[in-house]
C-alpha cells in the first residue's frame, strides 16, 4: 500500500531535534554536562571543573568564581580545553585555599546564554586529632558508661570505629555498641569491659587517611556495697522523654534510642497513630537505630523507642519533622517557533517550604533585562506571543529554599527555515518477517494498532509480515515549503536450518560428517561457517566442507569438540551445534544424558474469551525421556518481563488446554523436563489479549481501625492488576454503625488502600465493607468487618484507694474499678504511680522520682515493692485505655515503719601504739529508724587459714570510734561492724589492721655505707641495707631550700639513679625504710652532693695526654731553674755561719735526692742534717742514720749552740723552721692544673 508521511517541524521540537534537523540550523546553548554543586576535590590531585554545552554556532564560556568574573588567561595554573568550558587547574606547588569558592560556568553564542549550577569548589580536610591526656576512667560493675570519640571535623565527615591495640574491631552487642556520633555506649559495664585499649578511629573517605584517638583505659570495679544492682531502663541517647529530629524529603531518616539498665534493655520502635512505612524501614544496632529509606512527607510525626528489661519498661518520643530542597513538577521546557508563534515557559516546583522562583534571560535577571514586548509573565509562567525573528533567548528558572535549589535552563529558538528530510531518497528498508520493521518520519495518518509512532519520528511496525512489504511516503511541510521522500519495505522470509547436525561418536580413524541443510527467502544467499570449539576449523585438508554438510576424514583425538554450524544472510542467521567424540574401541560409546533441547513453534489455537489451546514441538530429548512440560505466561500489560509458572502437563503431550483471566495481554513460553533437569525456555508465543470483565475478587486484610476519638479508618490490601478484570478499577467502601437502623453511607475510590471516616461518635462499633468494582461491573458480595471508632481519654478517676503497710519496704494498694461507661474505649489497666516524700529520720536533698506499676485489665489491687524503711511515701491511681491516661486519684499519703539501718560508713583502723588501734566509722547512710547502738567484733588473723578468738562489742549509737588497748604486737586484726536499730542489725562492713612491732631498731641501724657518683644530670646512689626491701625510698632536696623533700621509691635494688638533676646545684640525699603506714623508720645519714655546672659536653683538657706531658715539662723546667737559683744562693749567702762552714773545710753542696727531689743545703760523710726542702717526721725530730753526729761538731761549744756568735743560732734555727714549713707544704707533688697556676 501507499502511506503518506508529513513531517511538521515548526512548534514541534522532538520532530526536529531527534531527526536530526537542527544540527544545521541556528540553535541557542543547552548545558550538557556539568560538575555536581558540592565538588569536594582531592588537595594531591588537579581540579577538574566540567562545563560542556551545545548550541550552533557552537558557543564559547566564561567562568565567575564568587560572583566576579574569573580570567582563566591570566592564571598560568588555569587551562581551559579546547571547544569546552572545563577548566583544569593544576595546584601543585600551589595552595588549594586559593582556588576554593563558587565557580559558574557561561556559554553563550549569538542566540543566547545559559548557566551551570553554582558549583562550590571545596578541598577535603582530614585533620589530626587534637593533642589530649585522657585519664584513666573508673567505674562500678553493672554501671552505664559512654567513651567519648569527638573525632576531628573532616569534609566530608569522618567514618568511626573503635579497636583495640591489635587492630581489631572491638564486639559489639545489645550491652555495647556505637551510637550515630561515634561514641561508644555502655548500657551497663561488666569486668570483661576492663582493658587499656579502647582507640577511636576516623577514616577519612576522600583523602583515605585513618586518625586515631588515644587509648582509653577502663578501670571496672567490683564492689557488693556499689550502687550498681539491677534497675529498669533509662535513656542515655537521646536523654530525657522527648525530642526532635528534621530530615529532608527523599534523604534516609536514622533515629536512634540507647538506653541505660541492667539486665540489658531491649529497644523497640513504633509509629504513634501510624504504621513504620511497608519495605522502607530497617533496624540497626541492635535495634537501637531504626533507618528509613527514601523519606516522604507521610513520614513526619512522632515515633516511640521503648526499652524493656524485667524491672520496667520506659519510652522516649521522637518528632520527625519533614522539609524539603525544591524540586521539579514541571521544568521548563525549550520552544522552538517560527515567527508570529506563540508559546509559553512554565516552572514549577515544589519544596517545603514553598520555593521562591525567579526568571532570568541569558543569565539577567528579567527585570532587568530589555524589555520585550512580546514577552509577559502571569503566574509564574512566561507567556510568549507573536515572536520575532532574532529574538531566540535562553531562559533560566531558578527555585530556591533554605536547604538548596533548581536551576532550569530552557532556550526559545525562533526558526524561520524550510522543512528537509533527512532520509535518502528511495532507500529499501529490508527486515525478517515477525520482525520489527523502523521507517525514519513521522505518519500522521496511520492510526492501526500494527503501528507505532515515536517522538524521533520514525514508523515502526511492531511485527512486519509480507502483507506489509510496499512503498511509503513521507511529506514535511510548513508555511516556508514542502519536502517528500519515499522508501521502500520489503519483508523476507527468514533463515531456518531444518536438519541440525547431531551428537557423533567416531572410532579414531575414522570419518565422522555433520548435516547443516537450511531454509530461507529465495531473494536471499545464505552463507555457511563451521566452528570448532566456536574458534575457526584448523587449515587442514581432512577438513571437506560442503553445500550443506561438513565432512571431517581420518579422525583423530585432536579433533573432539563441539561444531557449530553458522547460517547467514545480510539480515539474519541461524546456528545449530553438535558434538564430536573420539575412542579408541570398538565397544558402544556410553549414553550421555543432558538437559533436552527448548521446546519450538508455539502456536494458539480454539481461541475463545477465557482460554486458548497451546500447541508446541518438543526439542531434542539428549537421551533422556522428557518427564513433563512446564507452561509459563507473561502479562505484559500489567506485568511485563516477569514470567509466571502456569500449568505442567505430561511428557507425552505436545499441547495444552488454558484457562484465562479477563483483561490480560497473554504471552507464552515452554520448558521440558527430564531427568538432568529444565530444558532453557522456548521462545515466547504471540501475544494473546483476552477481552475486560468485572472483578472476581474483592480486596482482601480490610481492617477498622479507631485512629482518634471522632473517626474511623478503613484499610484494605489492593487488588492486583490481574485481579482487577478490565479498566477503571476502583473500591466502594460502605459502612454504617452497628446495631443502629442506619443506611450504608459508600464512597468509591480508586488507587488508594484507606479511607479515613470523620465525625464518629468515640469508641462506637462499625461494619465495613470494601468492593471491587471496574467499568465491567462490580465484584463478589463483601464480607462485613467490624471495627471500633477512636478512643478518647478516661473522663473518672479511681476511687476508694486504700494502702496496707506490711512491712518496711512492702505495702498493698486496692482502689474500686471506674465505671467503664467512663473509660471512652478499652480499659487496659491501670496506673499506680507512688514516689518517696522524705526520710522520717532526715530531710531528703531532693524528692525521688516517681515509680509507676501498670496493672493490667480490670485488677483492683497490687503490691508495692522496694520501698524504703521509715519514710512517707505519696500515691495515686488513673485508668488508662489505648489513647492514654485518665485523671488521677486523690494522692494518699502512707508511712513505713522502721527497718535495719545501711551499712557503716568510711570505717577505718589507725596504729596507736605498740598494742593498741583506733577503729574510726561514720553513720550510715540510710539509718532506716532509730539508731540504737553499735556491735563491734574482732579477732586476731594471720597468713593460714586459722582465726583467733572473736570479740564482742555494744557501742552507743553516738560513737564513730572506739581505741582497743592490750592488743597483740606484730598482729593483724580482722574487725567487724554493724549498726542496730529496733529492728535488729544491718549488713556488716569489715576491715583489717596490724599493730606496730614491739621494738623499733634505731635510725639508721639497717643502713651501711652509703656511696654517689654525680654525672652532669643525675647521680647514682648505693647503698648496704638489711632490712626488708619492699618500703624502701630515696629522699633529696636542693641544699638550703625550703622545698619538701622528694621521695621516689626503690624496686628492691641497692642502687638508684636520680634523674633530671640541674647542673650546678647542690643537693641533700637520704635513704629512708618506711612502714606500711607511711612512717620513716630507718634512715641514713644525709649526704650531700653537687651537680657539675657543665652546660654542654666539653673535653675535659685535664685528662688529655698532650696536656699530661706539657704540665710535666714545665715542672721540670721550673725544678731545674729552683736548684740553679738554690746553689748560687747558697754559694753568695753572706750570713755570720758562712765563716764558721768555711772553718770546718768539710761542708759540701748535697745533690738532689732521687727519691724525693728535695735538696739537701750541708753534708757531711756521717752526718745527715734536715736542711731545706727535706721531710722532716712528724714527731719533729730528724732520724739520724747510723752516725750520731749533728751540729755540735759544727761548733765550739759541747751543747752546740754556737753561744759565742748568737747570730747564727737565731739566723741558722730560724732558717731551720722556715725550711721546713716550706719542705712539709711542698711534700705532695702539685697536680698539673696547679703547677700551671705556679707557672703563670
Amino acid at each position: 500500500g501507499l502511506f503518506m508521511c508529513v513531517c511538521m517541524c515548526v512548534g514541534n521540537r522532538d520532530a526536529c531535534l531527534h531527526a536530526g534537523f537542527c544540527a544545521s540550523v541556528p540553535q541557542p546553548p543547552t548545558i550538557t554536562h556539568q560538575s555536581p554543586k558540592d565538588y569536594i576535590i582531592d588537595p594531591r590531585e588537579n581540579i577538574i571543573i566540567h562545563c560542556e554545552a551545545k548550541g550552533k554556532p557552537h558557543p564559547s564560556f566564561s567562568w565567575t568564581r564568587n560572583g566576579t568574573h574569573f580570567d582563566a588567561e591570566k592564571d598560568s595554573k588555569v587551562i581551559m580545553k579546547p571547544n569546552s568550558g572545563t577548566l583544569v587547574i593544576d595546584i601543585s606547588g600551589e595552595k588549594v585555599e586559593a582556588y576554593e569558592g563558587v565557580y559558574q560556568c557561561i556559554a553563550r553564542n549569538e542566540h543566547g546564554s545559559a548557566l551551570s549550577n553554582n558549583i562550590v569548589i571545596r578541598q577535603s580536610r582530614s585533620p589530626l586529632w587534637s593533642k589530649e591526656r585522657i585519664e584513666p576512667i573508673t567505674v562500678q560493675r553493672g554501671m552505664s558508661l559512654v567513651l567519648q570519640c569527638r573525632p576531628p571535623a573532616g569534609l566530608p565527615p569522618p567514618i568511626i570505629f573503635w579497636m583495640d591495640n591489635n587492630f581489631q574491631r572491638l564486639p559489639q552487642n545489645s550491652r555495647v555498641s556505637q551510637a550515630l556520633n561515634g561514641d561508644l555506649y555502655f548500657s551497663n559495664v561488666l569486668m570483661d569491659d576492663n582493658r587499656n585499649d579502647y582507640i577511636c578511629y576516623a577514616r577519612f573517605p576522600h583523602t583515605q587517611t585513618i586518625q586515631q584517638k588515644q587509648p582509653i583505659t577502663v578501670n571496672v570495679l567490683d564492689s557488693k556495697y556499689s550502687p550498681s544492682g539491677e534497675r529498669a531502663p533509662t535513656f542515655m541517647q537521646p536523654p530525657g522523654m522527648h525530642s526532635t529530629s528534621m530530615v529532608l524529603k527523599g534523604d534516609t531518616l536514622q533515629l536512634e534510642c540507647i538506653a541505660d539498665g541492667l539486665p540489658t534493655p531491649d529497644i523497640s520502635w513504633s509509629k504513634v497513630n501510624g504504621d513504620l512505612p511497608s519495605g522502607r524501614f530497617s533496624f540497626h544496632s541492635f535495634q537501637k537505630t531504626l533507618k528509613i529509606t527514601e523519606v516522604t512527607d507521610a513520614d513526619g510525626g512522632d515515633y516511640r523507642c521503648l526499652a524493656r528489661n524485667r524491672l520496667g519498661s520506659n519510652h522516649h518520643i521522637i518528632t520527625v519533622v519533614v522539609r524539603a530542597a525544591p524540586f521539579w513538577i514541571s521544568a521548563p521546557q525549550n520552544l522552538i517557533l517560527a515567527p508570529k508563534e506563540s508559546g509559553m515557559l512554565t516552572c514549577r516546583a515544589d519544596g517545603n517550604p514553598k520555593p521562591t522562583v525567579t526568571w532570568s534571560v541569558n543569565g539577567i535577571p528579567i527585570e532587568n533585562s530589555h524589555k520585550d514586548p512580546s514577552r509577559k509573565i502571569e503566574n509564574g509562567n512566561i507567556i510568549l506571543s507573536d515572536v520575532q525573528t532574532g529574538s531566540s533567548a535562553v531562559y533560566q528558572c531558578n527555585a530556591s529554599n533554605e536547604y538548596g535549589y533548581l536551576l532550569g535552563n530552557a532556550f526559545v529558538s525562533v526558526l524561520a527555515e524550510p522543512p528537509r528530510v533527512l532520509t535518502p531518497p528511495n532507500h529499501v528498508y529490508s527486515v525478517i518477517t515477525n520482525s520489527r520493521a523502523l521507517l525514519d518520519c513521522f505518519a500522521s495518518n496511520i492510526h492501526q494498532n500494527l503501528y507505532i509512532i515515536h517522538k524521533n519520528n520514525t514508523l515502526e511496525i511492531n511485527v512486519a509480515r509480507p502483507v506489509h512489504s510496499g512503498k511509503y511516503t513521507c511529506i514535511a511541510s510548513n508555511s516556508l515549503g514542502n519536502k517528500e521522500n519515499h522508501v521502500y519495505l520489503e519483508v523476507k522470509e527468514p533463515t531456518r536450518i531444518l536438519r541440525q547436525p547431531e551428537y557423533k561418536v567416531v572410532q579414531r580413524n575414522g570419518m565422522a560428517e555433520f548435516e547443516c541443510k537450511v531454509k530461507h527467502d529465495p531473494t536471499l544467499f545464505p552463507s555457511m561457517i563451521w566452528l570448532k570449539d566456536n574458534m575457526e576449523l584448523p587449515d587442514d585438508s581432512r577438513f571437506e566442507v560442503g553445500s550443506d554438510s561438513l565432512t571431517i576424514h581420518d579422525v583423530r583425538e585432536d579433533d573432539e569438540g563441539n561444531y557449530t554450524c553458522i547460517r547467514n544472510t545480510t539480515l539474519d542467521q541461524d546456528s545449530a551445534s553438535a558434538m564430536l567424540t573420539v575412542v579408541e574401541a570398538t565397544p558402544t560409546p556410553p549414553i550421555i544424558m543432558e538437559q533436552p533441547d527448548p521446546p519450538r513453534d508455539l502456536e494458539l489455537t480454539d481461541q475463545r474469551e477465557h482460554s486458548v489451546r497451546l500447541t508446541w514441538t518438543p526439542g531434542d530429548e539428549n537421551n533422556s525421556p522428557i518427564q513433563l512440560f512446564l507452561i509459563q505466561y507473561e502479562d505484559s500489560l500489567h506485568e511485563p518481563g516477569v514470567w509466571v509458572n502456569m500449568t505442567e502437563v505430561s511428557g507425552t503431550s505436545t499441547t495444552a488446554h488454558l484457562e484465562l483471566s479477563p483483561y490480560v495481554y497473554y504471552s507464552f513460553r515452554v520448558l521440558a523436563l527430564n531427568e538432568v533437569g529444565l530444558s532453557e525456555p522456548s521462545a515466547p508465543s504471540r501475544q494473546y489479549r483476552t477481552n475486560p470483565a468485572q472483578p472476581e475478587v474483592n480486596p482482601s486484610d480490610v481492617e477498622v481501625i479507631g485512629t482518634s476519638p471522632d473517626s474511623v479508618t478503613i484499610t484494605w490490601r489492593e487488588l492486583t492488576g490481574l485481579e482487577s478484570n478490565g479498566p477503571g478499577l476502583q473500591y466502594k467502601v460502605s459502612w454504617r454503625q452497628k446495631d443502629v437502623d442506619q443506611q450504608w453511607t459508600s464512597l468509591s475510590l480508586a488507587n488508594v488502600s484507606q479511607y479515613v471516616v470523620t465525625g464518629t461518635p468515640t469508641f462506637t462499633p462499625y461494619e465495613v465493607t470494601v468492593q471491587a468494582v471496574n467499568e465491567y461491573g462490580p465484584g463478589p458480595s463483601p464480607e462485613v468487618v467490624l471495627g471500633y471508632s477512636g478512643e478518647d481519654l478516661p473522663t473518672v478517676a479511681p476511687e476508694n484507694v486504700k494502702v496496707y503497710v506490711q512491712n518496711w519496704t512492702l505495702a498493698e494498694v486496692s482502689w474500686d474499678a471506674v465505671p467503664l461507661s467512663t473509660v471512652q474505649g478499652r480499659l487496659n489497666g491501670y496506673k499506680v504511680s507512688y514516689w518517696k516524700l522524705r526520710s522520717l529520720h532526715k530531710q531528703d536533698p531532693e524528692p525521688k522520682k516517681p515509680q509507676e506499676l501498670i496493672f493490667q485489665g480490670n485488677e483492683t489491687e497490687g503490691l508495692l515493692f522496694g520501698l524504703h524503711p521509715y519514710s512517707q511515701y505519696n500515691l495515686n491511681i488513673r485508668a488508662f485505655n489505648g489513647k492514654g491516661d485518665g485523671p488521677t486519684s486523690s494522692n494518699q499519703i502512707f508511712e513505713t515503719p522502721e527497718g535495719v539501718p545501711g551499712p557503716p560508713a568510711d570505717l577505718k583502723v589507725e596504729n596507736l601504739n605498740l598494742d593498741s588501734l583506733i577503729v574510726k566509722w561514720a553513720p550510715p547512710v540510710e539509718h532506716n529508724g532509730h539508731l540504737t547502738g553499735y556491735l563491734l567484733k574482732y579477732q586476731p588473723i594471720n597468713t593460714t587459714d586459722k582465726l583467733g578468738p572473736l570479740k564482742e562489742l555494744l557501742l552507743a549509737a553516738n560513737e564513730t570510734s572506739i581505741t582497743l588497748d592490750n592488743l597483740k604486737h606484730s598482729t593483724r586484726y580482722k574487725f567487724y561492724l554493724n549498726a542496730k536499730t529496733v529492728k535488729g542489725a544491718g549488713p556488716t562492713v569489715t576491715e583489717e589492721g596490724v599493730t606496730i612491732m614491739d621494738e623499733a631498731p634505731p635510725v639508721g641501724r639497717m643502713f651501711g655505707s652509703v656511696n654517689s657518683s654525680v654525672e652532669e644530670d643525675h647521680a647514682v646512689i648505693s647503698w648496704e641495707y638489711s632490712g626488708p626491701d619492699r618500703n624502701v625510698y630515696v629522699e633529696y632536696v636542693v641544699d638550703n631550700s625550703k622545698e619538701p623533700w622528694k621521695t621516689e621509691f626503690v624496686n628492691g635494688t641497692r642502687t638508684y639513679q636520680i634523674r633530671g638533676l640541674k647542673p650546678g646545684m647542690s643537693y641533700r640525699v637520704r635513704v629512708v625504710a618506711k612502714d606500711h603506714s607511711d612512717a620513716t623508720v630507718h634512715s641514713t645519714e644525709e649526704l650531700l652532693i653537687t651537680v657539675p655546672a657543665m652546660t654542654s659536653k666539653q673535653v675535659d683538657i685535664a685528662t688529655q695526654g698532650w696536656f699530661i706531658g706539657l704540665m710535666c715539662a714545665i715542672a721540670l723546667l721550673i725544678l731545674v731553674l729552683l736548684i740553679v737559683c738554690f746553689i748560687k744562693r747558697n754559694k753568695g749567702g753572706k750570713y755570720p755561719v758562712k765563716e764558721k762552714e768555711d772553718a770546718h773545710q768539710d761542708p759540701e753542696i748535697q745533690p738532689m735526692k732521687e727519691d724525693d727531689g728535695t735538696f739537701g743545703e750541708y753534708s757531711d760523710t756521717e752526718d745527715h742534717k734536715p736542711l731545706k726542702g727535706s721531710r722532716t717526721p712528724s714527731n719533729g725530730t730528724v732520724k739520724k742514720d747510723d752516725s750520731d753526729d749533728s751540729l755540735v761538731d759544727y761548733g765550739e761549744g759541747g751543747d752546740g749552740q754556737f753561744n759565742e756568735d748568737g747570730s747564727f743560732i737565731g739566723q741558722y734555727s730560724g732558717k731551720k723552721e722556715k725550711d721546713t714549713a716550706e719542705g712539709n707544704e711542698s711534700s705532695e707533688a702539685p697536680s698539673p692544673v696547679n703547677a700551671m697556676n705556679s707557672f703563670v
